[in-house]
């Protein structure tokens, strides 16, 4: 099952890198002293990114592991 082995880490880093995006986003958002409203929009918005993110990275993970079970 070598050939589930590298899009497993493509999916994974695809996900950690939408992972980098969303914690870049709320630390500029921080940085830029936005107020505690504002802030709470950012967080609103990339929450679901967050969780997508979370969730992609676990797939290609549970791919990998598949992969090299197999």
């Amino acid at each position: 099952m070598d050939w589930l082995v590298a899009p497993g880490i493509l999916v994974t880093f695809a996900g950690i890198g939408l992972l980098m995006w969303c914690i870049f986003r709320v630390w500029d958002a921080k940085r830029k002293g936005a107020d505690d409203e504002a802030l709470r929009a950012v967080l609103q918005s990339v929450m679901p990114w967050n969780l997508g993110a979370m969730g992609i990275s676990a797939i290609g993970l549970m791919m990998v592991v598949v992969g090299l079970m197999l």
